[in-house]
């Protein structure tokens, strides 16, 4: 709920705007639930009459019947499993974002028509990638999933840690050791594109994973292995839909100031209104 935008936008207030203007109907939010009451608080008066919301909880207890976890957990149980919690709310083709990237207007549009070809069985997704030279923080290093891919399918997602610009080429750590990588490689920002089949092929490897880490304090379910594991068998595809915008975000404090700049800049060229919603 950072503030970045001239009118006191989050980032978030600019994803939602984008997929307003892409063609999507409807904003499923599923928050911590220390901050839902604030935030409803926030963006349901904001978003009535431009989109439908729903508020849900990604609670450690929603996990499948039977199974005991760790009283001393406090973790959530990932990026998988939020998306699963949310599947009594979508009945259609729809997307998934982090609530603080800036993705771009760009990404929007691509994952929106990519879903519009699709049915709520097809077990075809799709992924928005940024050339990982558009991703990088001025403040410190990151982790990005770098992409393999064939005649535009996603093949393998392999996550590199301390990714950073060092002496006029962007190296990530391997054993201690900086390794120098591609700059325009092709990365995952945690931007999908799903139908409805992807709830009923994730669930099946929840329930595996979460019988095998209940007990543990800081395990988590990704979207990224789910993804990986279902193309390695054959059991969905994913088209990466390559985007040209600068991703940015608040990775480290001092990335906000970055962001505001951003933003800014990106009203001056009239691409977002100063006021983005008006008088709400």
């Amino acid at each position: 709920m950072d503030k970045v935008g001239p009118s006191g936008e989050s980032i978030i207030d600019y994803s939602i705007y984008d997929a307003i203007r892409a063609g999507f109907g409807k904003v499923v939010f599923v928050l911590n639930p220390k901050i839902i009451d604030d935030f409803k608080a926030i963006y349901e008066p904001r978003l009535k009459g431009k989109i439908k919301t729903e508020f849900i909880l990604q609670e450690l207890e929603n996990i499948p019947e039977g199974i005991a976890f760790n009283p001393e957990r406090i973790k959530p149980w990932g990026t998988g499993h939020a998306v699963l919690v949310a599947k009594d709310y979508i009945h259609e083709p729809f997307a998934v974002i982090n609530a603080d990237d800036f993705y771009g207007r760009h990404a929007y549009q691509l994952v929106s028509e990519f879903l519009k070809e699709r049915d709520n069985a097809d077990p075809r997704y799709a992924m928005v990638g940024y050339k990982l030279k558009n991703t990088l923080s001025d403040n410190g290093t990151v982790s990005r999933g770098i992409c393999q891919t064939s005649s535009g399918l996603l093949t393998d997602v392999v996550e590199r840690t301390s990714i950073q610009r060092k002496g006029g080429k962007v190296v990530y750590k391997d054993d201690g050791s900086d390794v120098p990588i591609d700059e325009d490689a092709v990365v995952s920002m945690n931007f999908w594109g799903f139908t409805p089949k992807y709830f009923e092929q994730s669930e099946e490897d929840f329930r595996k994973f979460i019988m095998e880490n209940a007990s543990q304090l800081k395990a988590e379910f990704f979207i990224p292995t789910v993804v990986n594991k279902l193309i390695k068998s054959g059991r969905a595809t994913c088209s990466v839909l390559t985007s040209n915008d600068r991703w940015f975000g608040v990775t480290y404090q001092e990335d906000k100031p970055v962001s505001i700049a951003r933003v800014k800049e990106l009203v001056e060229k009239g691409i977002y209104p100063g006021n983005l919603w008006g008088n709400a």
